[in-house]
């Protein structure tokens, strides 16, 4: 038996190898620059502060790291991005082990997530959403621990606090998986069938608010400026009486589409899809506050205020469906009759990055077409024609200026604009300026150019 769990282990690390190796060569090979939200990520990496008018830091951060250690080679980013994927399907691994104390349970608890497109087709995109996985399964791992375990130890408080504030500073999304697992322990608490309050949770919100007040006192700084395009994304300015019941229902229409994949995976798993609600499964209560009870609650914010969801933003809310759908349907998983399941499943392991490269291949008006490295080369040709200083800084929008900050070699800061910031800059620093090309020819006191409509403005030294 102990032979046949290795072999299990086995399995589930040549699966994870194989992830991160398709899915880092796939766009490797296919894309000619790095999708939108990496660049974006990128051009904020350049100047690391504790936020950005779009999102808290945590995307930039590690794809400075690795620029850090690799420069602008773009399978680097791919690799990052495959990195939190399966880290975050350890984790999920490790923590179906403790739920099933079966293995092979805990293999397909993992496996069948290759049917839901967050995990494959959209990760080779670096973004704030990718970020929240590893921490999203690491929260729920560690509050498995101390609600499971007999003794809460410190250790895994502290931990807890460590990575819910990493999953917050990735995207404040993030609150609705702690929000639902705050609410679980309240729910233990005054049942009064399991144990008492522990003062050491305590431990937990200290550690996790400590780490955010840089955070909050940049957000103070900077007018709540993230806050402020979160509720744009939403829509809320715009809003109608009927957005309350169109966007909701939109979201449930859109979840059931993302899903059916995987529902047939679980559907290949067992034909009897009765299910009977077991009120003393201490597990299953569990597994629906982390799973369900996120979702819950982004759509009561959609009903209630009227709110579009945006697909994306659910990317790792549906980490532990896995285990959650096999410990409901144990009792009729027959492990000797998984032939259904795997034509299913490598159909899905192999189909899903075939049409990413097709589409990549195929399709030549999308951002990863963009030529950023031909055109950061056609400017530091032009530059070193003209000026003798090099190249500080960039000024634009995430996309143009931003690949510019990325590709050039001497990786110039990025700034979306400088009112207001002068006494930031070097003055002996170069500048380029990127926008409307028209605007920019009659402004530009230095020298300018247009690549593919694009204007560039370019300041300094002779």
């Amino acid at each position: 038996m102990t032979r046949y769990y290795k072999n299990v282990d086995k399995l589930f690390y040549i699966f994870l190898l194989f992830h991160l190796i398709v899915w880092t060569l796939v766009p490797s090979l296919t894309n000619q620059n790095l999708p939108l939200d990496t660049i974006e990520a990128l051009a904020w990496s350049s100047n690391l502060d504790w936020g950005f008018n779009k999102h808290p830091p945590m995307s930039a951060f590690f794809p400075e790291i690795i620029y850090r250690i690799v420069g602008p080679n773009d399978w680097a980013y791919y690799f990052l991005s495959q990195l939190f994927v399966i880290i975050s399907f350890y984790f999920v691994y490790k923590f179906s082990v403790e739920i099933f104390k079966n293995k092979p349970l805990s293999l397909l608890s993992v496996l069948v997530l290759e049917g839901i497109y967050f995990h494959n087709f959209t990760t080779p995109e670096f973004n704030v959403n990718v970020c929240q996985l590893p921490f999203w399964s690491l929260v729920v791992y560690y509050s498995w621990k101390i609600y499971n375990d007999k003794v809460i130890t410190f250790k895994d408080c502290v931990l807890i606090g460590l990575f819910a504030a990493l999953g917050f500073l990735s995207k404040y999304l993030f609150v609705y998986l702690l929000l639902s697992i705050g609410l679980f322990f309240l729910f233990i608490i005054f049942s009064k069938k399991e144990k008492k309050f522990d003062f050491k949770y305590i431990i937990i919100l200290e550690v996790f608010l400590i780490l955010l007040v840089p955070h909050f006192i940049w957000l103070t700084n900077n007018n709540y400026i993230t806050l402020t395009y979160g509720l744009a994304r939403t829509g809320l300015e715009e809003k109608e009486i009927s957005d309350h019941i169109k966007y909701p229902l939109l979201f449930l229409l859109k979840q059931i589409g993302i899903l059916i994949p995987f529902f047939l995976l679980i559907y290949s798993l067992t034909s009897k899809i009765k299910f009977k609600f077991d009120k003393k499964n201490k597990k299953l209560i569990f597994l629906i506050f982390v799973s369900i009870l996120p979702i819950v609650l982004m759509f009561l914010t959609s009903l209630i205020s009227g709110s579009k969801i945006r697909t994306m933003w659910m990317t790792p809310f549906y980490l532990f469906f896995g285990v959650l759908f096999i410990e409901i349907y144990k009792r009729h998983i027959n492990l000797k009759k998984l032939n259904k399941f795997f034509v299913i499943f490598f159909i899905l392991l192999f189909l899903s990055p075939s049409l990413y490269g097709y589409i990549s291949i195929t399709k030549d008006n999308k951002r990863t077409d963009y030529p950023g490295k031909e055109i950061a080369e056609l400017i530091e040709r032009r530059w070193s024609k003209n000026f003798s200083n090099e190249i500080k800084y960039v000024i634009g929008d995430e996309w143009i200026a931003g690949n510019l900050s990325y590709h050039i070699s001497s990786r110039p800061i990025w700034f979306e604009d400088i009112k207001g910031k002068a006494d930031q800059l070097d003055p002996t620093g170069g500048i380029v300026y990127t926008g409307n090309a028209d605007i920019l020819k009659q402004v530009c006191p230095g020298d300018f150019g247009k690549i593919k409509k694009q204007g560039f403005c370019m300041i300094g030294s002779r």
